[in-house]
């Protein structure tokens, strides 16, 4: 798992430094991925190497994950995130590109989509929508708003995220938590921004859900590029009720479900990149028949 070859960078946007990985060569209309807010752009490596036979696919760590930088203003505002997806892509050069976002990544993916619709040629959003099941919202929140500061080891990490270190699956699995971990005081910390430990943190104790302080339904309203909308068919954070809602907010998205849970991108990566390959090669013979 993530052996692939590839190129890491930074850029600057705001009051952050975005750090990515870069796969593939100029070539088709290039892909931007962005990650979940359990995860980083090392858990789309196998994807993106899949996926970049011709084109260029870059996977991002959003800001206050992985690589980049905290921002010291703790702003974490859709707009603000949806904001650095394009300064990436200009920073990478790209006139028109695809992003492409999984969970929160997508309100991310969809608020550029609608705001930058002359650069983003199409999007897709995996097992994202703006109302997450009761299931899937309770996991995600006992989960990052019970997190320590610190963790005394690697295999304290993984044993938080009922991840067994002495298992194949969890040996497996190690590097990954390795690269998701630095050094700190006592132990080592998670590189996500414990602002949003707090927020769920706060939920928790106030039963209260942080405001995202913008409609996300009216962002999708607003998208007129192709969008794919991928489905994990076992998700528990987008309920299968709530695909007809998704459709109604844009007749224009394609929904597509596949094998898979919320990480359906990880739970079953050979039918993803099929599906999103599939999107692609609609979209290049439209593109040529209007040529």
């Amino acid at each position: 798992m993530a052996t692939s070859s590839h190129k890491t960078g930074v850029a600057t946007s705001g009051d952050v430094s975005i750090a990515y990985r870069k796969f593939g060569q100029p070539g088709l209309t290039p892909l931007l991925l962005v990650h979940g807010a359990s995860y980083f752009s090392y858990d789309w490596i196998d994807v993106a190497a899949a996926i970049a036979t011709d084109r260029e696919v870059v996977a991002m760590d959003m800001r206050g994950f992985g690589d980049s930088s905290w921002s010291p203003s703790k702003d974490y505002a859709v707009a603000t995130m949806g904001g650095d997806i394009a300064a990436l892509a200009t920073h990478l050069g790209w006139d028109k590109f695809i992003p492409v976002g999984h969970s929160m990544g997508g309100r991310g993916v969809a608020w550029c989509a609608a705001n930058h619709p002359s650069r983003v040629s199409a999007a897709v959003l995996v097992d994202y929508s703006p109302d997450n099941a009761p299931a899937g919202a309770k996991r995600t929140t006992e989960r990052v708003g019970r997190q320590p500061d610190v963790f005394a080891s690697v295999e304290a990490a993984m044993q938080y995220h009922g991840v067994d270190p002495a298992s194949e699956s969890g040996k497996a699995k190690r590097a990954r938590y390795e690269a998701f971990l630095r050094p700190a005081a006592n132990g080592l910390q998670l590189k996500r921004d414990l602002h949003f430990r707090d927020q769920f943190k706060r939920t928790l104790e106030t039963g209260v859900k942080a405001s995202l302080g913008i409609d996300m339904w009216q962002v999708l309203r607003e998208i007129t590029c192709p969008t794919l909308v991928v489905r994990g068919a076992q998700s528990d954070m987008f309920a299968p009720e709530t695909v007809p809602k998704v459709k109604e907010a844009n007749p224009h998205f394609e929904i597509v479900e596949i094998d898979g849970g919320h990480n359906v991108a990880g739970d079953n990566p050979a039918g993803f990149v099929a599906t999103v390959r599939a999107f692609l090669a609609t979209l290049e013979a439209r593109h040529a028949k209007a040529a």
